[in-house]
């Protein structure tokens, strides 16, 4: 029981000084404001008492009994390396070619590869064709809409396949 405290008080004391050293880092930001009368250092601001706030509730619930009304843990004892390994992968593979092959080519990609890391992890080690496809045409069906919003309607630049700003 002392080891589950002590571990319990180390997360709530984590959580506080991660709060506080942003916040220290939220006072070198300018706090002029832009757009709306909000400046760059709000958002970092929110962050940091939120996550003050949440170290203070972690620590007091850890000093007072432990944390409480949390289930038992579920799944596997041990973590699923090859299926952590195909989602990294999937992140990691997005930010090295998506200047290279474009935005919706790159998370589509990513979306595929992220997808079978998840299957690996429930156990679902093959997959026909089919299923391979279906996957790279809902990563298609998301990230396409995502890239022409942020193009055409927010006027964002991402990186692009061709010089139409379609692609």
């Amino acid at each position: 029981m002392k080891s589950k405290q002590s571990s319990e008080t180390l997360v709530g004391a984590v959580c506080l000084a991660l709060g506080a050293l942003m916040a220290w880092g939220a006072t070198s930001i300018a706090s002029e404001a832009g757009y709306a009368g909000v400046g760059p250092n709000f958002l970092p601001w929110v962050v940091s008492i939120a996550l003050i706030a949440c170290g203070v509730f972690l620590l007091t619930q850890a000093l007072t009994g432990g944390f409480r009304g949390r289930d038992e843990p579920e799944g596997a004892e041990r973590g699923d390396w090859l299926s952590f390994a195909f989602i990294s992968a999937a992140l990691l593979l997005n930010a090295l070619l998506i200047t290279r092959i474009g935005f919706i080519a790159s998370c589509t990609l990513a979306f595929v590869i992220a997808v079978r890391g998840f299957h690996l992890s429930q156990g679902r080690s093959r997959a026909p064709l089919s299923a391979w496809l279906k996957d790279a045409l809902v990563g298609a069906a998301i990230s396409a809409p995502v890239f022409w919003l942020f193009t055409k309607v927010l006027g964002v630049s991402l990186p692009g396949l061709t010089s139409t700003g379609w692609l």
